[in-house]
C-alpha cells in the first residue's frame, strides 16, 4: 500500500458518494439560480442604485447649496443680528446674561484638567458666569482629583460647581438633566456645554452669546470642532476626512436654509427657556443631543451654526474606541427615527418643507440610508454580481456616481486628498459597524442603548515626551473582530474568482477592500500607518 494513495485509506463507496454530494449540490444551485438567485440579487441591484441616486441627489444638493453660501457671503452676521456687548455704567455687570457652562465627565483622568481649566479662562465677568461640572465618575482615586482642581480654581475666585450623583441613570443627559435642577441654574440665562476633551478659547462667549442676546428665536448656537490629535496616525486623518465633511457642509447647509440641524452635544450654548420649551434632556436614546436638537426645532425654534468659531478636541485614536463611538453615533439616530417619525409628520409648528428635511434629508438619507447603501452595495451586492454573471450593474451606479460622492466629500479637507483611496477602504470597513448599529436602533435590538464613553488620551505630545511606551498587550476579544475578518474572506475570495474567471474585472478592488477588513478584524486600523 502506498502511503499517498486515497483510495487505501478511502473506500471506493465513499469517494463515489462525495461525488454524488456535489454533483447534487452543483445541479441544485443550478435549478434555483436562474428562479431565485438571479431575481433576487437583481432587486438587491435596483434597491440599491435607488439608495445610491438619494445619496448621490443629497450630496449635490448640499454641494450646490453650499457653493452659493459661499458665493454670495451669507455670513452669520447677515441672516442674524450681532452687536458686540457693551458696557452699561448704571446697570454694570448686570447687563450681561448669566451664564451657566457645563462639563460631564466620566472617569477622564487625561483630560480633565484641560477641559476645566479651559472653562475656568473663559473671558466673561465673573459674577455673571458659573462653572458646573458633572462629575459620574465610579473611580474614587479619580474623583477626588477631579474635586481638588474644582476646588484649586474656586480657591482664585472662579465661581465654580462642583456635582455629582449616587447613581449614573440616563449617563451623558441624566447628568446635565441633573445639573439643571440646582437652584443656581434658575438665575442663568444661557448654558454652554462642553464634552471633558473640549477646550473652547477664552472669547468662545464673546463671540456666541451676542447673537442668542439680540435673536430671541435663536435657540442654539453651535461652534465647530478642531482636532488637536488629526495627525497621530492614519486613523485619526480618515475621522477627519469624515468630520470636516459634516462641518463644512452638512452643519453649514442646514443652518444657512432651514436653521435647523443635529446639535453636536458640545461646543455649542443653549438658551434655556428653549431647553425647557423643549422638554429639557431625555434618555431615551444615546443621543441625547439630537433628540433635543429636533425637538427644539419642532417648537419653532431656530439654531445657528458658526464654521468660523473653532472649539479644541480629541479624535479616537484606537480602533477599540472608535468602533463604539461609531456605534452610538449610528444606532441613536436610527433609533429616535423610529420613536419621532410620526411625531415629526404630525407636528403643526413648522412648514411642510421643514419636515420633509428632517425626515427625508436629516434622518433617512444621512442617517440611514448613507451607511446601509456603502455597506451592502459596495461591500456585498457589488462583490455577488462577479459570481452572477447574468446581473450587470451599470457603469453609472457602479463608477460614475460613488466617485462623485467621495469626490463632494473630500472638499471638507483639501490637504487629504491624496488619502482618498484609504478614506475609501476605511469607510467601507467602518460601515459595517454603522449598518448594523443602525438596523439595531431601528429593531430596538439589544445593544440599542449601550453608552461607553470614548477613551480620551489627552495632551498626547506632552505624553510621548514624559512616558516611556508601554508593552502592548494582546487580547482576542480587543484585538480580533471576527465580522470583519468575515467580511475579508468573503471579498477575498470573490476577488480571486473574478481574477481567474471572471468579467467584471472588480479583483483589484476586491483584493484592496478585503486587506483592509483583514486589518481591521486584527484591530490594527490605528497603527498601520502612524506617519505619514
Amino acid at each position: 500500500m502506498e502511503l499517498g494513495d486515497s483510495s487505501a485509506v478511502i473506500p471506493d463507496s465513499f469517494m463515489g458518494y462525495r461525488d454524488d454530494i456535489t454533483m447534487q449540490i452543483s445541479m441544485i444551485l443550478d435549478q434555483i439560480r436562474a428562479p431565485l438567485i438571479v431575481p433576487v440579487l437583481r432587486l438587491a441591484v435596483y434597491i440599491c442604485l435607488t439608495m445610491s441616486v438619494m445619496l448621490f441627489v443629497e450630496r449635490v444638493y448640499m454641494g450646490i447649496v453650499i457653493s452659493l453660501v459661499k458665493l454670495f457671503g451669507r455670513k452669520p452676521e447677515k441672516r442674524f443680528k450681532w452687536e458686540p456687548m457693551k458696557d452699561d455704567i448704571e446697570l454694570g455687570n448686570s447687563v450681561y446674561p448669566m451664564v451657566l457652562v457645563q462639563i460631564p465627565m466620566y472617569n477622564e483622568r487625561e483630560v480633565y484638567q484641560l477641559s476645566i481649566g479651559a472653562a475656568c479662562g473663559l473671558s466673561w465677568p465673573s459674577d455673571r458666569i458659573v462653572i458646573q461640572v458633572l462629575d459620574d465618575s465610579t473611580d474614587p482615586t479619580i474623583k477626588d482629583l477631579v474635586e481638588m482642581e474644582c476646588s484649586r480654581w474656586a480657591s482664585k475666585g472662579v465661581n465654580i460647581k462642583y456635582e455629582i450623583r449616587d447613581n449614573r441613570n440616563g449617563y451623558k443627559a441624566g447628568a446635565l438633566k441633573e445639573g439643571m435642577k440646582k437652584s443656581y441654574v434658575k438665575s442663568c440665562d444661557y448654558v454652554a456645554i462642553f464634552d471633558a476633551d473640549f477646550q473652547p478659547e477664552p472669547d468662545y462667549l464673546w463671540k456666541t452669546v451676542p447673537f442668542l442676546l439680540h435673536n430671541p428665536k435663536l435657540a442654539l448656537v453651535q461652534a465647530r470642532w478642531k482636532f488637536v490629535n488629526s495627525d497621530e496616525c492614519l486613523m485619526t486623518r480618515m475621522q477627519e476626512m469624515s468630520l470636516d465633511y459634516h462641518f463644512t457642509v452638512e452643519q453649514e447647509v442646514g443652518s444657512s436654509t432651514y436653521a435647523f440641524f443635529g446639535f453636536n452635544g458640545t461646543a455649542g450654548i443653549w438658551r434655556i427657556s428653549a431647553l425647557n420649551e423643549a422638554g429639557g434632556w431625555k434618555d431615551r436614546t444615546t443621543v441625547e443631543d439630537m433628540d433635543l436638537a429636533v425637538r427644539a426645532s419642532l417648537k419653532g425654534w431656530k439654531f445657528l451654526y458658526l464654521g468660523s468659531l473653532k472649539v479644541k478636541n480629541e479624535l479616537p485614536s484606537t480602533f477599540k474606541a472608535y468602533r463604539y463611538q461609531q456605534h452610538r453615533w449610528s444606532c441613536g439616530p436610527a433609533n429616535l427615527f423610529r420613536k419621532m417619525a410620526f411625531e415629526i409628520m404630525t407636528n403643526k409648528n413648522v412648514t411642510l418643507w421643514k419636515k420633509v428635511h428632517v425626515i427625508y434629508s436629516f434622518f433617512v438619507v444621512r442617517k440611514i440610508v448613507a451607511h446601509i447603501v456603502t455597506f451592502i452595495f459596495y461591500c456585498v451586492v457589488l462583490p455577488a454580481t462577479v459570481l452572477v454573471p447574468e446581473v450587470i450593474v451599470p457603469k453609472w451606479g457602479a463608477v460614475y456616481i460613488p466617485s462623485i460622492i467621495t469626490l463632494l466629500n473630500a472638499v471638507g479637507t483639501p490637504r487629504s486628498l491624496h488619502l482618498m483611496v484609504f478614506w475609501i477602504l476605511f469607510e467601507n470597513v467602518m460601515s459595517l459597524h454603522r449598518t448594523k448599529a443602525t438596523f439595531i436602533g431601528l429593531l430596538e435590538g439589544g445593544r440599542v442603548n449601550e453608552w461607553i464613553v470614548t477613551e480620551k488620551l489627552g495632551d498626547l505630545k506632552a505624553k510621548s515626551a514624559t512616558k516611556a511606551p508601554k508593552k502592548l498587550r494582546f487580547r482576542f476579544g480587543d484585538r480580533i473582530h471576527v465580522l470583519e475578518l468575515g467580511v475579508g474572506m468573503y471579498l477575498f475570495s470573490i476577488g480571486c474568482y473574478d481574477a481567474l474567471f471572471g468579467k467584471n474585472h472588480y479583483y483589484l478592488y476586491l483584493f484592496a477592500q478585503a486587506i483592509a477588513f483583514f486589518i481591521a478584524g486584527c484591530g490594527q486600523i490605528g497603527t498601520v500607518v502612524p506617519n505619514y
